[in-house]
């Protein structure tokens, strides 16, 4: 068998039909359209939503406000009530240790940590991003910040990735 042997399937090519060639082509005169109404006109026919004149179900809903920020940075939140119940003095609090006590699903999220409650120990916090409130509050107690990176994959909220 050489390239030039090759040849389609019997009957998987069809020629494209031919309207308005006459009536012997036996698509001629009103070319398959019927005869009168709105599919029978050029430009004639109806857009998919319409539903015969009722009201569409496009226009009975109510309509979508605003936008969705599809580059917004998403943090799993702690509050600073709930750390004081789960950490002793001194511990280091991470992601990693967030997510074994159940405070945050996965360990591998970002991590904000906000200020509502009090925090009576002083703890050592590593997360991606601090509130005002809790900053000042962690710090009052004697107890340290690191701020984490975010990974370089993420832009950050409103900003849009450089074009490659």
């Amino acid at each position: 068998m050489k390239l030039h042997d090759l040849r389609p399937a019997k009957g998987s090519k069809k020629d494209k039909k031919r309207v308005g060639r006459g009536d012997s082509s036996g698509h001629g005169k009103t070319s398959g359209r019927g005869t009168k109404g709105q599919r029978s006109r050029a430009g004639g026919g109806v857009p998919p939503y319409f539903e015969g004149g009722q009201l569409p179900l496009v226009r009975r809903l109510p309509r979508m406000r605003g936008f969705v920020n599809i580059f917004k940075t998403q943090f799993a939140t702690v509050n600073l009530d709930r750390l004081n119940e789960r950490f002793e003095k001194g511990a280091e609090v991470t992601p990693a240790t967030l997510s074994e006590v159940g405070l945050i699903k996965s360990p591998d999220g970002l991590v904000k940590v906000l200020g509502r409650g009090e925090l009576e120990k002083p703890l050592i916090i590593k997360a991606h991003g601090f509130s005002a409130t809790a900053r000042a509050k962690i710090e009052a107690v004697g107890g340290s910040i690191e701020e984490l990176a975010l990974p370089a994959d993420r832009p950050r909220r409103g900003r849009r990735p450089r074009p490659l």
